[in-house]
């Protein structure tokens, strides 16, 4: 775990809600003058605690309107078909995350597509048919009450 202090704390919370910040922007936030900020922020990058920086894009903009999660049982709990069934995810864009779980199902996936015939073609065409799968269950997002990317960096201060 990389050693934060009251300041880079700071940092970081504010690049959360901005990472375009300049450094002397954030030297302003943060009460540190702008090259200490600089180094802080290389630092962090370098110690992967910042791990990269990105436009979130709006889906629904774009005509992604539909949001699910799939939950998957594997068909043998084994290395090999995990692999395989890992390997399947990373190939699939629209799948956005994915977690192994404990519980009934093996995985669950969320995947953000533009319309239920796209949930019909993954569940069916993709998921279903893969050697890895035994089971796929699919509930459809009807209200989003939160979504963040965002740490609770107060409970490390």
């Amino acid at each position: 775990m990389a050693e934060v202090d009251t300041f880079d704390l700071k940092m970081l919370a504010a690049l959360q809600d901005d990472g375009r910040l300049t450094n002397q922007q954030l030297a302003d936030l943060v009460g540190l003058s702008a090259s200490q900020c600089s180094r802080r922020r290389m630092r962090l990058e370098e110690e992967k605690v910042i791990s990269g920086y990105h436009a979130d894009l709006a889906g629904e903009a774009l005509g992604f309107g539909l949001i699910a999660f799939i939950h998957i049982t594997l068909a043998t709990h084994s290395p090999d078909n995990a692999k395989r069934f890992r390997e399947l995810v990373n190939r699939i864009d629209d799948i956005q995350e994915a977690y192994a779980l404990t519980g009934d199902a093996d995985y669950v996936l969320k995947v953000i597509l533009r319309d239920l015939k796209s949930l019909s073609d993954i569940v069916n065409n993709v998921l279903m048919p893969h050697q890895s799968v035994a089971h796929v269950r699919s509930s459809i997002v009807l209200d989003r009450l939160k979504e963040s990317t965002k740490l609770p960096l107060k409970a490390l201060g």
